[in-house]
């Protein structure tokens, strides 16, 4: 009875978002969603300072094609570093970045019935004449990412001919399409991980974000 009256409480609640639900929208119709300003120019500069810190500080390390076991890095493939970030060791700038993720998958589980349960994202850099040659985000030994995501953290001056816009590739009706998505500053990008397609186009000056997957059981 207790749980009823809980879950009653939270329909009552509950209050729809604009934003995510146009997010759910593109997803539904789209199969990728691309939201600008979905960090604000405050948050995107304390978490971009936050990375080249960390970067500085020779945290990082070259990226690698496949899952965690069975890591094979390839320069001919993809060119950028990372380092993971552990919320339960979140510093300032990247709790109020969780905060902002958590909000979003809260609502997708609430309206979508999607079953996230875990999630998991990394700071990425891309050296100059770096980039990710195409490929689908997920892997014959674990099918559990459901959406990938990535936010940019790149200078507010950043141009298009700057390079390193991400790819996403679909099929209309048999036919392949493109769609070419420049790294601007705040901009979020969603889609469906076992689903696009995608790569990252070589890069003309250092490239910053945030990338990560949504995963369920």
């Amino acid at each position: 009875m207790e749980a009823a009256s809980e879950e009653l409480y939270e329909q009552l609640e509950f209050r729809e978002n604009p934003l995510y639900e146009k997010i759910i929208s593109d997803l539904l119709e789209n199969q990728y969603s691309v939201i600008d300003s979905f960090f604000d120019e405050d948050e995107v500069e304390a978490l971009r300072n936050s990375l080249l810190n960390k970067y500085t500080e020779d945290n990082f390390k070259k990226a690698a094609i496949g899952n965690r076991t069975n890591e094979v890095i390839a320069k001919s493939v993809r060119g950028d570093f990372i380092m993971w970030i552990n919320e339960a060791e979140a510093g300032d700038a990247e709790k109020l970045f969780f905060n902002k993720i958590n909000a979003l998958v809260d609502y997708l589980n609430k309206t979508c019935f999607l079953g996230i349960l875990t999630k998991e994202f990394h700071y990425a850099l891309y050296p100059e004449e770096t980039f990710y040659k195409r490929h689908l985000d997920t892997f014959q030994n674990d099918g559990r990412r459901k959406l990938s995501m990535v936010c940019y953290l790149n200078q507010e001056d950043w141009r298009p001919e700057n390079g390193g816009e991400l790819v996403i590739y679909k099929d209309e009706n048999g036919v392949e399409t493109s769609k070419s998505i420049f790294p601007f500053p705040g901009r979020m990008v969603i889609f469906e991980s076992q689903v696009l397609e995608h790569e990252v186009k070589p890069v003309k000056q250092e490239r910053l974000s945030i990338t990560g997957w949504l995963k369920t059981r």
